[in-house]
C-alpha cells in the first residue's frame, strides 16, 4: 500500500492512501499535501490520474514549497505504512465526511473490532427500525385483535423474494464495479452501474405485474385465511406500488459506497426510516387508513429514499454517473452480475421458503392466531440478533486484514473474541427472553390471546439461543478468509436443509404447533455447531500451525 496523498486540514490530519483518489487545491481554505510536498491552500476536488501526474510535476517545480505532512504529535497514535511511522489520521471525500483509516494489524484486536463493529450495529438499527416500526403501529391498531399482524406477517415472504431479486443484482453489481473502478476502467464501471439500474428497474416492474396480478392465489398458498386475507391484502396492494422504489434505492445504495461516500449511503437508509417513523401514525392512525396506511408510510419513505439516491448518482458529486448510453442491457455483463450476486439471491430465496412453509404449517395446525405470533416471534429475533450480527461482520474487516498481513495469531485471537463476546451475549439475551417473554411481545401486540399463546411459543423459539453465536462466528471466519461458499453452504444447511423439513416433519410426529417452534432451536444446535466445528477444524487449527512456523522461523 503506498501514500498518495496526505492533507493538513484545519481540524486535523488527513491521510488518503491507494486505491483513494488524491486531491487538488481550487480554493483558499485549507493546505494540502502531495507525496509530502505542499501544494498550497484550498478546498479538495479529485484528482484524475492526468492531474496526479502533473501535481508530481508541479510539486517538483516549486522546491521551496516542499515539506513534510507527516509529522506526528505526542498525541498522535502511530501506524506504519511501507515502513514510515505516520500519526493515525483520517480520510476525507466531498462535502467533508471523514473516515477514521487503521492499521488493523496495530493496537488490540478486540479494541479494533469493537471500533468497527459498533458503526455497523449503527446502521443495522436503523435498518431494524424501517422493517419493524410498521409491525409495532400494527400490533396496536384498536380492534383489530390479532389478526392485523397475521396479515403482515403473510406478506413476509413476498417481500423477502422481493429483497432476493435486489440482491442478485445489486450485490452482484457493486463490486464488478468497484473492480472496474480500481483498475482505473471508469467507462466500464459506468456500464456496470447503467446496466444495474435498468435490471433493478425492469425486474422491479415484472415483480410488481406477477404480485399484483396474482396476490390473492399467492396469499392463500401462503396460509391466508378469509379474515386474515382482509389485512394481507390491504397492505400488500399498495405496497407492491412502491417495488420499483425499494428495488432502486436499495440495490444502488452499495454504487454511493463503492464510490467512497458511506456516509451519504448511510443517509439513505436513515431519511426512509425517519420518514417512515413520522409518517406510520399519522396514516394508520391520524388518517385512519389501518393496515393500508401502514404500506403507504413505506412506499412514500421508499420513494423519498429512492429519489436520494438517483440523485446523487446522477448529480455532480459521484465521481461516476448514471448515463443514458448505458442503459441498454449488456447481456454478457448481466451474467457477470448475476454471477456475483446469486449467494446473495439464495440466501434471501431459502428465507423466503423457509417463512412460507412456516406460516403454511402454522396455518394448519395453530390458524391465525400462531402465523402471528410467528410475525411477532421474528420481529423479537431481528432485534436480539442485531448486536451479535453487528459484531461479527464488525470482526470480518480486522481478520481479513490480518490474515493478508500473514498476522495469524492475531487472526485466532479474533476469532476467538468473537465467539466468546456472541456467546456470552446471546446466552444474555436468552435469559432476557426466560424471564421477560411478556414484556418482549407486549412490544407488539396487545392482544390477550396473542401475550398468552405466544408466551410459551417464545421460550421455545429461542431455547438454547447461544447456538446461534457458533453461526455467526463460523460463517464470520469464512466470509473474513475468503472462504464465502463456505459460509453459503452452512446457511442453506440451516435454514433450507434443517429448518425447513423439520417445520414440516415435527408438527406430524406428535409435536404439533410446537414443533414448528422447536425446529429453530434444533437446526441452531446442528446447524451451528457443524459451521464452527468445521472452520475450527480446517481453519483456525491451520492458522494455529501457521502461527507455530512463523514463531520458529523468528527465533534465532
Amino acid at each position: 500500500m503506498s501514500i498518495t496523498g496526505c492533507i493538513r486540514g484545519g481540524f486535523c490530519d488527513f491521510l488518503t492512501v491507494s486505491p483513494v483518489p488524491v486531491w487538488k487545491s481550487v480554493g483558499k481554505t485549507d493546505h494540502i499535501c502531495y507525496n509530502g510536498r505542499d501544494e498550497g491552500k484550498g478546498k479538495w476536488e479529485r484528482l484524475s490520474e492526468v492531474q496526479e501526474a502533473e501535481a508530481d510535476i508541479w510539486a517538483e517545480e516549486y522546491p521551496e514549497k516542499k515539506r513534510d505532512c507527516v509529522k506526528a504529535t505526542q498525541e498522535s497514535r502511530r501506524l506504519r505504512l511501507n515502513g514510515l511511522e505516520i500519526p493515525e489520521v483520517y480520510r476525507t471525500g466531498i462535502g467533508g465526511h471523514r473516515e477514521m483509516t487503521n492499521d488493523f494489524s496495530k493496537g488490540k484486536v478486540w479494541q479494533n473490532i469493537i471500533y468497527q463493529a459498533i458503526p455497523l450495529i449503527l446502521a443495522q438499527l436503523v435498518q431494524l427500525l424501517y422493517n419493524v416500526v410498521d409491525r409495532v403501529y400494527i400490533g396496536h391498531l384498536p380492534g383489530a385483535d390479532s389478526m392485523a399482524l397475521t396479515g403482515i406477517g403473510l406478506v413476509f415472504p413476498l417481500t423477502t423474494l422481493i429483497a432476493a431479486f435486489t440482491f442478485l443484482f445489486g450485490s452482484g453489481g457493486t463490486p464488478l464495479f468497484s473492480i472496474a473502478r480500481g483498475a482505473g476502467e471508469e467507462e466500464r464501471a459506468e456500464k456496470i452501474l447503467g446496466n444495474t439500474f435498468s435490471l433493478l428497474l425492469g425486474c422491479s416492474l415484472m415483480m410488481f405485474l406477477f404480485c399484483y396480478l396474482f396476490r390473492r392465489p399467492v396469499l392463500y398458498l401462503f396460509g391466508a385465511s378469509d379474515a386474515s386475507y382482509v389485512y394481507a391484502d390491504a397492505y400488500l396492494r399498495i405496497y407492491l406500488l412502491g417495488t420499483p422504489f425499494a428495488m432502486l434505492a436499495t440495490g444502488l445504495n452499495g454504487f454511493i459506497n463503492a464510490q467512497g461516500y458511506p456516509k451519504m449511503g448511510m443517509l439513505t437508509t436513515l431519511i426512509g426510516a425517519v420518514l417512515n417513523l413520522i409518517l406510520d401514525p399519522v396514516f394508520i392512525f391520524g388518517m385512519e387508513m389501518g393496515v393500508g396506511g401502514a404500506a403507504l408510510a413505506t412506499i412514500l419513505s421508499q420513494m423519498v429514499s429512492c429519489v436520494w439516491v438517483l440523485r446523487f448518482l446522477t448529480g455532480k458529486t459521484a465521481p461516476l454517473h448514471i448515463r443514458k448510453g448505458n442503459l441498454r442491457v449488456d447481456w454478457k455483463l448481466t451474467r457477470e452480475i448475476t454471477a456475483l450476486g446469486m449467494a446473495g439471491f439464495i440466501m434471501q430465496g431459502t428465507n423466503c421458503l423457509v417463512q412460507v412453509v412456516c406460516n403454511a404449517t402454522l396455518k394448519s395446525y395453530g390458524g391465525d392466531l400462531y402465523v402471528g405470533i410467528m410475525t411477532v416471534i421474528n420481529s423479537v429475533r431481528e432485534i436480539l440478533s442485531l448486536p451479535v450480527s453487528g459484531l461479527t461482520s464488525g470482526s470480518q474487516p480486522v481478520l481479513g486484514y490480518n490474515y493478508g498481513a500473514k498476522q495469524y495469531d492475531r487472526v485466532c485471537q479474533g476469532i476467538r473474541f468473537t465467539a466468546w463476546l456472541g456467546i456470552l451475549y446471546t446466552a444474555a439475551a436468552w435469559l432476557v427472553v426466560i424471564q421477560c417473554p411478556h414484556l418482549l411481545l407486549s412490544i407488539f401486540t396487545e392482544d390477550a390471546a396473542m401475550l398468552e399463546a405466544g408466551t410459551g411459543a417464545l421460550k421455545l423459539y429461542f431455547f438454547g439461543f447461544f447456538f446461534m453465536a457458533f453461526q455467526f462466528s463460523g460463517q464470520s471466519a469464512f466470509t473474513a478468509l475468503g472462504y464465502s461458499k463456505h459460509a453459503v453452504f452452512f446457511s442453506l444447511l440451516r435454514k433450507a436443509v434443517i429448518v425447513a423439513p423439520l417445520t414440516v416433519l415435527l408438527p406430524r410426529l406428535g409435536l404439533g404447533v410446537d414443533g414448528v417452534f422447536w425446529a429453530e432451536p434444533i437446526s441452531n444446535c446442528i446447524g451451528g455447531l457443524a459451521c464452527f466445528l468445521t472452520m475450527y477444524v480446517t481453519l483456525y487449527r491451520e492458522l494455529k500451525r501457521k502461527c507455530r512456523v512463523s514463531e520458529r522461523m523468528q527465533s534465532p
